[in-house]
């Protein structure tokens, strides 16, 4: 079971074509904790309907898709997770929609600063408005962090997949990428979002 827990962790895909390091279990803790990573996620679980007048946070002026409980408790798990291993938090890049913005203040990682093109695409969006972005992210994931820090960028799956080509991506899952020279990032790790708190017990 350790090594199946393990697994999740390991490297699947490389960006730029640099050589990869894996970084999983206290290694990858290690690392974070030294800073120098680029943290990309998708937001936490949020449930494809619209919430109701009465069912809508008080916050969510726009009735836009928001938490559900288990979106809100792995949030809130992750984020306490990093504070208990002390992996540094510097800047926060954020969708502008309402779920991307509430994943964060769940986690209490800091003030995100929004940007549209890390925004919900939808399925109306034109090949080079998505190529457009997809370029975008390419490089904001490749900009190095600021110093011993580590930069967290939440977006939405479209938006992930038209980038890197990484396949399936799970709400709440982390995309670890380490920025390297020329513009280029390599993924070293990708934590499901129910992970982070076995990352912080130490399994390996």
């Amino acid at each position: 079971m350790l090594k199946a827990l393990a697994a999740v962790f390991l490297l699947s895909f490389v960006c730029g074509g640099v050589a990869a390091q894996t970084l999983s279990g206290s290694n990858l803790a290690r690392h974070l904790q030294s800073g120098g990573y680029v943290l990309l996620m998708r937001h936490a679980s949020a449930p494809t309907q619209l919430p109701s007048p009465s069912t809508a946070d008080p916050e969510n002026k726009n009735m836009e898709r928001q938490l559900d409980g288990m979106g809100r408790e792995s949030a809130t798990a992750m984020g306490r997770a990093i504070r208990t291993m002390r992996i540094p938090i510097g800047a926060i890049l954020s969708s502008p929609t309402y779920r991307a913005r509430q994943t964060i203040r769940f986690a209490a990682l800091g003030e995100p600063k929004t940007f549209v093109q890390l925004g919900d695409q939808g399925q109306s969006m034109e090949k080079d408005a998505v190529a457009s972005k997809a370029g975008w992210l390419r490089e904001k994931v490749s900009e190095p962090a600021a110093a011993q820090t580590n930069t967290v960028i939440v977006t939405h799956a479209p938006n992930i997949v038209a980038a890197f080509d990484t396949g399936a991506v799970a709400e709440g899952e982390t995309l670890v990428f380490q920025p390297q020279a020329q513009g280029q990032a390599v993924l070293v790790a990708r934590i499901p979002i129910e992970q982070w708190p076995l990352l912080a017990q130490g399994t390996p």
